[in-house]
């Protein structure tokens, strides 16, 4: 796995709300569509431990039989419900490379 994987940034969805307090809407706001495979399997595997600590899935999750958050956050980033950033190209000089 290449560092540039470690690089991609998420935005996490706001915790419930305190006791007495609404429940925040949050715009819905679709990603640009990944063109690449590798960057979906990135993109899902990164969303996946966020839902395993606990984060709360955009998309609804089935109440029968067993929950796969693998295949939630793959829903999730299918629908461009993922926030992601990528980290600036690396330069093709090749200066810096040992």
């Amino acid at each position: 796995m290449s560092n540039d994987v470690q690089d991609i940034e998420f935005v996490e969805t706001p915790g419930p709300p305190a006791e007495g307090e609404a429940p925040t809407e949050m715009p819905v706001v679709q990603a640009p569509p990944i063109q690449s495979r590798f960057l979906f399997v990135d993109v899902a595997a990164q969303r996946a431990k966020q839902l395993r600590r606990g984060a709360r899935p955009r998309v609804a999750v089935p109440t029968e039989g067993p929950i796969k958050l693998e295949r939630v956050a793959m829903t999730e980033v299918t629908s461009g419900l993922v926030d992601y950033t990528l980290p600036p190209a690396r330069s093709s000089t090749g200066e810096g490379v040992a």
